[in-house]
């Protein structure tokens, strides 16, 4: 079974988003801040592109750290992650 690990170092997360096509981005109309996704292929409605520079503002600011998966079950590329809080 492939295993989910949690990073925080930004270019990480970044190098794993960008090897899947994604891009950094968050919940329109969120509050101060933001909530935080990734986005792959064709935007989704309810998500807004940001820069990677204010990604990492609303990660460093809520404390999160980056769960993520690299391989499926089956060997193929995972895009599998979650933002949760650090500990």
């Amino acid at each position: 079974m492939s295993s989910a690990v949690s990073t925080t170092n930004h270019e990480t997360i970044r190098k794993w988003v960008e090897d899947r096509g994604g891009h950094p981005a968050k919940v329109k109309g969120s509050q101060e801040g933001g909530i935080l996704r990734i986005d792959f292929g064709e935007p989704e409605e309810g998500l807004e592109e940001i820069g990677w520079d204010e990604f990492f503002r609303i990660f460093e600011e809520n404390g999160l750290a980056f769960l993520h998966q690299d391989e499926t079950d089956a060997g193929g590329t995972s895009r599998f992650n979650k933002f949760i809080e650090r500990g």
